[in-house]
């Protein structure tokens, strides 16, 4: 029974540190910088983005992009997302190792395609 308590209790503080951690990203502007033209990159598997993405958006798996990110244009700004957010953060610190200045992390793909038709309407 302490275990259940513990484990619920730890999950709730990670789901409330994640959606502080949204607002405080869209506070900081990943709205504003969706609308100046940010280039959505879904890190998700190439099956996990078949299944449903952001429109308009680019994908270059995790396992991929020490391979690939050389089709990326390190002066355009790009929104890393994937299913929880993990792996985009993996993704946003990858590319800024390698000389990306204008990268950011939209967390989970399904959020941010709100936040994008949110913003549309």
């Amino acid at each position: 029974m302490k275990y259940i308590l513990i484990t619920t209790i730890v999950v709730l503080m990670m789901y409330l540190v994640y959606r502080t951690y949204r607002f405080v990203t869209l506070a900081n502007g990943l709205d504003k910088k969706i609308e100046r033209g940010a280039i959505i990159l879904d890190v998700r598997t190439t099956r996990e983005y078949a299944m449903g993405h952001i429109e308009g958006s680019i994908n270059i798996s995790l396992g991929e992009i020490r391979e690939r990110y050389t089709e990326l244009d390190s002066s355009k700004t790009y929104i890393t997302t994937c299913s929880h957010g993990l792996r985009s953060v993996k993704v946003e610190n990858l590319l800024k190792d390698l000389g990306f200045k204008h990268i950011h992390n939209g967390g989970a793909w399904s959020d941010l395609e709100k936040i994008i038709k949110h913003k549309k309407q």
